[in-house]
């Protein structure tokens, strides 16, 4: 193996990694309303697909898209989403390019929803990733609904407690 093959092969490791994190940041930012960290992982624009959930896809300055998930996330008194299940593949003609496929369990809770308290998602993500002077981003987001569980009004309605 010559330094050149090695020193490639690290590089992708790091790659994969750091693509991985971006993934999980993604969850992790937004439970826990790091509205500055969420905005950090995407480019500007970015292309969102949420049709499965009745957002259909559109390219979106990145700011609008954050201040659309802050309007819709933060309504929840607690909210976790686990990222796992990561698949990386690279562009084979482009080193900048990569998908990270991951599944996804998003799971929110509104105290006393007459309807229930509990909202869950379970699906995956396509995440299309971008290498930039900042380091990969998300340039495209295709959300993949498996199916969907409890209240998802429970936002709207008016709490029993």
């Amino acid at each position: 193996m010559s330094a050149d093959d090695l020193a490639a092969r690290i590089q992708r490791l790091e790659d994969r990694n750091a693509i991985i994190d971006v993934v999980i940041k993604y969850a992790t930012s937004i439970d826990r309303a790091d509205w500055e960290g969420y905005a950090s992982i995407f480019t500007d624009p970015v292309h969102i697909d949420f049709s499965e959930a009745g957002l259909p896809a559109a390219d979106f300055p990145r700011d609008q898209f954050i201040g659309f998930a802050k309007q819709g996330l933060e309504a929840w008194d607690a909210r976790q989403h686990i990222s796992p299940n990561h698949v990386v593949e690279f562009d084979g003609n482009d080193p900048d390019r990569a998908v990270c496929r991951s599944y996804m369990y998003a799971q929110h809770y509104k105290k006393g929803a007459p309807g229930g308290e509990f909202y869950l998602m379970r699906g995956s993500y396509d995440n299309h990733m971008l290498r930039t002077d900042d380091g990969w981003k998300i340039q495209s987001l295709t959300q993949h609904i498996s199916w969907i569980e409890g209240n998802a009004h429970a936002t709207e309605e008016k709490s029993a407690a």
